[in-house]
Parts: C-alpha cells; structure tokens; sequence
C-alpha cells in the first residue's frame, strides 16, 4: 500500500488510553501480499517496539513469520519516522513523542495451511500470529481490525465480535484474541445452524464432494457428545472455517473457532469421511483440551521463543484417543469401525521403529525441533506424542475402566481437569495431571508413567485388552524382510525410508538411493514386494542402487517377515466379566464384533 492510497482510519480518541487499530486490504489479492496500516493513538514513549510472532499456539514449531515481510514504513501524520531492524521479527520506531502515528507493511501470504496465511484471486485467509504486530507492554489492550475486501462481492467471517457501525471491523479483547481468531475473506459458502441453543457456522472455501446437510447433520452430532462429557459449550457463537484443496489435511484449535483443511474429493468415500469427522472432533476436543485445560507450559504464551512442555502427549494424544471414540458415541460409525480405526492407529506405533527410541514426554518437549521437520531417519529416532499419547489414553482409559466396572474412565479425568483448571485456566504441571489421574483410577501410577511415558518400555495392548474380551494380533506379509520403503519420483525408484538395523541397513543401503535391480533385474517401487516374495528368509541377494551417483551393488540376507499388520478382535469364548466389560466400553456385545 502506498502513503498516497492508504485510506485513514477514523476511530473515536479517548485522551489517554492508548488504541490500536489494524486495518487489512488486499487491492491486488493475485499478488498475495496483504497490505497491513497499524494506527496508534495516546503513545506517549519515544520509542516503539514491534514484534512479529514466530510461532501460533497449537502448532509447536517456529516458522519464523517475519521472513514475509517485504516493506515496513512508519510515520507521524505525512511525516516519515526513523526506525531500524533489532533482530529477525523486531522493528524499532523513533517516533520522536508524536502521539498518533501509522505503520505500514506489507506481508506475502501463499502457504495454504491452517496456521499460515493465503492470499489469492479466490480469497483471503490469515492467522493473527501469522499478520500482526505484537507490541510490547500493550498485550493486554483491546484491538481494533478492519479488513477491506478487494472486490464487492467478498465478505469477513470471524469469530470476533463486529463494531457496530463500521462496515468490517471487529474487536479483540487482547492480543491473545487477535491471535486466537483467523479470519477467512471471500465469497466462500456458509451454513449457519443451532446446537444446545447456540449458533454455529460452517464457512467452506473450495469446491469438492462436500455433502452440506450430511455434514453437519454429524457435526451437531460430534458437538452435542462432546458437550454432554464437559457438561455444556464454553462459548456463545463457533465457527467452523473448512478449505478444500487437493491432498492436504489438518486442523488447528481456536477458543471459539477451528480451521480445517481437507481434500477436495475426500467425502465420497465412506472411510475418508470418516476421518474427516475424526478431523472435526478433534479440533473440536481442543476447545477444552489445550485451549482451556492448558499445561503449565503453556498458561501464558511466549511469543518470541519455543514454549515447553512434556505433557504435549496429553494435549494431542488424549486429544486423537477421542477424535476416533466420539464418533462412536456420536452414532456416525458402529464399533466394528471403531476398532478397525483404532487397529490402524495401533498399525502406525508398532510398525515405527522409533517407538523403541524416543519416551513419550521427550517427543513431548523435543516438538519444536523434531515433529513438525520429519527426515528420512525419523521413523527411526522418533515417535510422535499424537500417536503414542493416543496409545497411552487407550491404555488409561481401559486400566481405569477395569477397576472400575466401567463406572469411571478417562472421561471423569477430562471432567476433573476441566474442573480443577480448564474453567480456571489454571495451567497444570506433569505432576498434577497425574494426581487428577491416579484419584480417578484409584492406584498408584508411578510405574505405569515411569515405563510408558518417560521410557521406551513397550506398551502392553493384550494386557489392557483382555479384561474387555478383546485381543491384539499380528499378520505379516509373505515376502523376506528387506527393512525399506520406495516410491517412483520422476521416473526414478527412491529409496526413501531404511529401517534401522534391517538387513537393508546393515548392508549399507541408504535412504535417498535410487533402487535399480535385484539379482540384476530392474524394478520398480511398485513391484518390489513381489519380487521379494521370489525368495525366502536367510536367502542372499544382490541389491544394485546409485548411492550419490555412484552405481552400488549390496549383498543382502534377508529376515523373517515381520508384522506389518495389527487388527484387535475379540476373544474366543469370552467370561462374563469380559462380555460385560466390553460391553460397557463399546456400547455393543462383544460377540457381535467377530
């Protein structure tokens, strides 16, 4: 935005309350920059300091926001003010006592997520974290935003409340807020609904195979589960933003909205709309876990460096234990689905290696470094603290339910921890999430967190499972073990994954070959486990690659199979106690889930 077209942004003065007042255009949205004018009124220091966040709460990783920066100018009036770069996201501006003043920059938004910020000639999207300012001292200030659409025919959706009288411009309690609420520009559909007596809106941007009346039927229904176990909606309006795009996929929590992202044509499928239901509880899960019942770590954000905490397990692995359970509950699959959902979940942790590596609470603190920058060793060296935190809830939630006659479970930890600090927003430590667990299973679980949260220990299903009449077993593929995964990228076989101390490994294949032939025979990723299968366990073969352009040739001796599949049925001859158990858990006799 230039000085000559900036519009002036006429807000009401108050004599010495300090006001902010942001104001978003987008006059050329197929440049992806969104023009950003901050005006401030009653500074009275001689210096302002400006921070861009480098990382959004919900999503641990610094992605460093201020790299999209492209032009920063400040001025008093016509007058241009001095300012200098302090660091990577901090800007420094004399403003030489001048009271009112105005910051312009502009900000290159083309990564389509949920916690990034996008800008083209179909619409515009953006995260507070992503776009604004924080200023130092002035956190706890109400913030006034106006976005100018670039055409007539866009309209602002956003879970901030609008003031009244001036066309699309909202308010934030605080710069929490600011940060807390996206906000989706553009012509995109929306459909507007009641759940418990609240409304809530499903805006959609993109098109696809979306069935509106479908999916929102089975959100209502995801909401009004989810409600009964916290016992009521924390909030008076929610929003649910949805952009459909090729095959992306993901969410992010907000206090009264969530953004969701998810395949254009993934609804047709009655396994993919599956999991986009589970997509939706989950976020919607987060309302109260993680964006009320907080860790410690997390009760005041730091937006300037990583914030940690070990118990990132319970935030999104208890989190992803219900995303797959309330659509159960919710009558949108039966519990022959569930457990095939669930067998899947248990697939993904006992066939990575890195299970074996890294303790739960470790994958927990180590997010900000690990997780979100995944390499060709980190099935080998990590585990994620969504999938093994889901195992750990399972576990919990069955060992509690046992004890119990199913009379408790993990839902009355929920509820306690709602309780005691999520209505609060009183931040917990480790030490008390597990009190507030052990008083709900009634026992001692010093061991249990010592050998399945802080070690590697293995988890064991069976023993958890067994009380419910349920069990866990093993199939595994006919072909030798090898211990590598490829993939055809562009037109070359890569070997993109090599299991840590597989005969592949020991060998000396490495990930980032190109696979050639076996025994001097070419193939392709595709045909490699029939090829396998060619051959038994303890049988030599020859494995030719280019490792760094270098044609190689490996002598392999193959191992036994491994299981590369875990399905959880029930037992043969199940007691009463195992009927009545299971029952209680999945709503359904257990012998109808042969």
């Amino acid at each position: 935005m230039t000085e000559a077209t900036a519009p002036r942004i006429e807000i009401g003065i108050q004599e010495t309350v300090p006001m902010i007042h942001y104001l978003v255009a987008m006059p050329q949205p197929e440049t992806h920059l969104f023009e950003v004018t901050l005006q401030l009124i009653n500074h009275s220091s001689k210096i302002l300091d400006l921070k861009m966040p480098v990382w959004t709460p919900g999503s641990y990783l610094v992605r460093e926001y201020a790299k999209n920066l492209q032009y920063f100018a400040a001025f008093a009036g016509d007058k241009p003010l001095p300012w200098r770069k302090i660091s990577k996201n901090h800007w420094q501006v004399n403003t030489s006592g001048v009271s009112e003043l105005t910051v312009r920059y502009r900000m290159f938004a083309n990564e389509l997520s949920v916690r990034t910020n996008h800008l083209d000639s179909t619409h515009g999207y953006f995260n507070g974290a992503a776009l604004f300012f924080r200023l130092p001292g002035w956190e706890s200030l109400p913030i006034q935003i106006t976005v100018v659409p670039p055409r007539p025919d866009w309209r602002v959706t956003t879970s901030l409340p609008a003031v009244g009288g001036q066309a699309y411009t909202f308010l934030a309690d605080d710069f929490d807020t600011l940060v807390d609420s996206p906000v989706e520009i553009g012509n995109h559909k929306s459909y507007y609904f009641e759940v418990l007596g609240k409304p809530h809106e499903l805006a959609v941007w993109g098109e696809g195979n979306l069935q509106s009346q479908q999916a929102i039927a089975d959100i209502q229904k995801v909401i009004q589960v989810e409600a009964q176990m916290f016992g009521g909606l924390p909030y008076e309006r929610y929003i649910f933003l949805l952009h459909l795009f090729a095959q992306a996929y993901g969410g992010l929590e907000h206090k009264n909205c969530c953004s969701l992202i998810y395949q254009r044509f993934g609804f047709r499928s009655q396994d993919k709309y599956e999991r986009f239901v589970q997509l939706v509880a989950h976020e919607f899960f987060h309302l109260w876990n993680v964006k009320r019942i907080r860790p410690k770590g997390l009760e005041v954000f730091d937006y300037e460096q990583e914030n940690y905490t070990s118990s990132l397990w319970f935030c999104e692995g208890t989190t992803s234990y219900y995303d797959l359970l309330i659509p159960l509950r919710a009558g949108i699959y039966d519990a022959k689905s569930y457990l095939s959902h669930l067998s899947k979940e248990i697939t993904r942790f006992l066939t990575t290696p890195g299970r074996k590596v890294q303790p739960l609470a470790e994958s927990s603190f180590d997010a900000w470094i690990k997780l979100y920058r995944p390499d060709a060793n980190s099935n080998n060296c990590q585990m994620s603290y969504y999938l093994k935190g889901e195992m750990v809830s399972l576990l919990l939630d069955l060992l509690i339910r046992a004890r119990h006659g199913n009379q408790r479970s993990l839902d009355d930890v929920m509820r306690q921890m709602w309780w005691k600090f999520g209505q609060p927003e009183i931040g917990y430590t480790p030490e008390q999430l597990q009190e507030v667990i052990e008083s709900v299973a009634g026992v001692d679980l010093a061991d249990f967190f010592e050998s399945y949260i802080n070690s590697t220990d293995e988890l064991p299903f069976n023993h958890y499972l067994e009380p419910f009449g349920l069990h866990l077993v093993a199939e595994r593929e006919e072909e030798p073990y090898l211990g590598i995964k490829a993939k055809t990228e562009n037109a070359r076989e890569v070997i993109k994954f090599v299991e840590v101390g597989s005969p592949a490994q020991v060998a000396g294949i490495d990930a980032g070959d190109e696979l050639l032939a076996i025994e001097g025979i070419r193939l392709t990723a595709h045909q490699l486990s029939d090829r396998l299968k060619d051959y038994q366990p303890n049988d030599t073969i020859a494995v030719t690659v280019f490792h760094q352009d270098e044609l190689r040739t490996y002598s392999v001796t193959l191992g036994t199979p491994h299981p590369t599949k875990f399905q959880i049925v029930p037992v043969h001859n199940p007691d009463p106690s195992q009927k009545e158990n299971g029952a209680g858990w999945l709503g359904v006799p257990i012998v109808t889930l042969r």
